[in-house]
């Protein structure tokens, strides 16, 4: 566990001790939604120059209106940072992304990562109904098949953990979900730390995948 909690605020590790504490309680609460704490480390109007590349997926600000691409808008600076030098390297493979960010530098990606996470996130149209299938596995797990709640490192409302790189959830596309979670299942994407995300989604199945993305949709 060190190496997961090395990297938590006060703030998150005590979130995840109420969280463990009382999931149930957690799980039914009504959370007032988190304000994004943006740490800039790159320079977010040289980002801005540099995602002019990126509009045609992305957007001007990050929010794909494509569902299959996903909205960078909002997300923690460190986990945009890590995607971008993880697709350079071959980390992170994909046939889109690779030669896209073969010519960044390290500060071009630091600024992208910077533009990106400063923008507001838009939106998703949420559900008329909460998936209770997918509410009690985002919150509590399956602990019989060895299903790790989702809300222990995306937080009860969705916002993820900055310090921990762990992303924001709340109003990506659920299309986008639901393919990171496929691709997570059949090892075609395996940059999650220590297989964490690997483990968790190869016990899910496709009714599992689809509960949980709609619940998403709702956060």
């Amino acid at each position: 566990m060190s190496q997961f909690a090395a990297p938590l605020t006060e703030q998150e590790i005590a979130d995840l001790g109420a969280y463990f504490k009382d999931p149930a309680a957690v799980a039914k609460a009504a959370p007032a939604k988190a304000k994004a704490v943006v740490t800039v480390v790159g320079d977010v109007e040289l980002g801005k120059a540099k995602s002019a590349t990126c509009v045609a997926c992305h957007g001007t600000d990050g929010n794909a209106l494509v569902a299959m691409y996903p909205k960078l808008a909002g997300q923690h600076e460190g986990y945009l940072l890590k995607q971008l030098q993880q697709f350079k390297s071959g980390a992170r493979d994909n046939a889109i992304m690779a030669p896209m960010v073969a010519a960044l530098s390290d500060d071009d990606m630091k600024n992208l990562a910077a533009f990106y996470a400063s923008q507001t996130t838009s939106k998703v149209a949420k559900p008329d109904a909460v998936n209770e299938a997918g509410r009690k596995l985002y919150f509590g797990g399956d602990s019989v098949r060895g299903i790790t709640a989702c809300a222990a490192c995306h937080s009860p409302v969705g916002d993820g953990m900055a310090a921990a790189k762990f992303p924001s959830l709340a109003n990506q596309h659920p299309d986008y979900i639901k393919a990171q979670l496929e691709q997570f299942r059949s090892k075609t994407r395996a940059n999650d730390a220590n297989a964490m995300m690997q483990n968790i989604a190869i016990k899910l199945t496709d009714k599992d995948i689809a509960d949980l993305t709609a619940f998403i949709q709702s956060l």
